[in-house]
C-alpha cells in the first residue's frame, strides 16, 4: 500500500511499468512489460509492482500470474494526478541532423517535465524526416525511469508555417540568435503557472522570415543566455528554465 507521507521517496527504489489501457482492476501487462517483469526482474506471483497509464494515475498492483508473455496483475491502490506539473509546457523543436542528440533531448525533457513536444521543419532544417515511433519509445522509457505518471505527447514532424497558422493558446515565445530590439530573457517574461509554447530552431537558427512571421503571430522574442547553444541544448535550457521558474515563484493557478 502507498504510504500517506513522503510518497515520492517511497517510489524512488521502485520499478515503474507502463500500461496505457487500464480498464479494470484486473488486467494483463503487454508482452514487452511482462517479459521485463518476469524474465529480467524475476518477479513472481504475489509480488507488488507499480505502474502508470501515462495520464497521471500511479497504481500499486499485485501479480496474479507471472508469465513472460501475459503477466496478470490486480490493482490494489491508486494515486491520481501523481507528480502533476503546476504549468503546461510545449516545446516546438527542429530535429537535429544527428538523431541521437534529439533523442537525448527527448529523454532529458521528459525527466525534467514537459507536456508536449512538436518536431518542426524550418527553412534551414537539416533533418526533414523524423521517425516518431522511435522517439515515443525514448519518451516512454524516460517516463518510467524518472517515475513520472504523465507521458509527454510527441507530435509528427510539423511545418513551422503550418504551426504558426494555428490558434495557439497561452504565452508564446521564439528563441533565436539574431539581434533584436525587443528580445527578453525567458526567465524575465515567463509567467509561472501559465501555458507556454517555445520555438527552438535548427542548428542554422530560424531564418529572418520565420522570425518575422512568428512575431506577427504574437510570439515574443527571447534569449536563453549569452552562450551560443546547440539546438538540443537550447531546448533543454528552455525546459529547465520553465521548471525552475515555476518552482521558485508563486503560481497564479493555486
Amino acid at each position: 500500500m502507498f504510504p500517506i507521507a513522503d510518497t515520492f521517496s517511497y517510489f524512488c527504489g521502485m520499478q515503474l511499468f507502463y500500461s496505457p489501457e487500464i480498464t479494470a482492476t484486473r488486467f494483463f501487462l503487454s508482452e514487452e512489460e511482462s517479459k521485463h517483469c518476469v524474465r529480467v526482474l524475476r518477479l513472481v506471483e504475489g509480488d507488488l509492482i507499480h505502474l502508470t497509464d501515462g495520464r497521471g494515475s500511479l497504481h500499486s498492483a499485485r501479480i496474479l500470474a507471472a508469465t513472460p508473455k501475459k503477466c496478470q496483475v490486480q490493482i490494489v491502490e491508486t494515486i491520481p494526478e501523481f507528480g502533476k506539473l503546476p504549468y503546461r509546457l510545449t516545446l516546438a523543436v527542429a530535429p537535429t541532423k544527428n538523431n541521437d542528440r534529439f533523442e537525448w533531448f527527448l529523454e532529458k525533457a521528459t525527466e525534467i517535465g514537459i507536456d508536449r513536444i512538436i518536431p518542426i521543419e524550418c527553412d534551414r532544417s537539416e533533418r526533414r524526416v523524423y521517425k516518431m515511433e522511435r522517439g515515443k519509445k525514448v519518451i516512454e522509457s524516460a517516463m518510467k525511469q524518472s517515475l513520472k505518471a504523465y507521458l509527454p505527447r510527441l507530435d509528427t514532424l510539423t511545418d513551422l508555417d503550418y504551426l504558426l497558422g494555428k490558434q495557439l493558446a497561452g504565452d508564446k515565445f521564439i528563441a533565436h540568435c539574431q539581434p533584436a530590439a525587443e528580445k527578453s530573457r525567458l526567465q524575465d517574461v515567463l509567467r509561472p503557472g501559465q501555458p507556454a509554447l517555445i520555438l527552438i530552431g535548427p542548428e542554422g537558427d530560424f531564418s529572418p522570415q520565420e522570425i518575422q512571421a512568428a512575431r506577427e503571430k504574437g510570439f515574443r522574442e527571447i534569449s536563453l543566455g549569452n552562450s551560443r547553444l546547440r539546438t538540443e541544448t537550447a531546448a533543454l535550457v528552455a525546459c529547465h528554465t520553465v521548471a525552475l521558474i515555476n518552482e521558485i515563484k508563486p503560481h497564479d493557478n493555486q
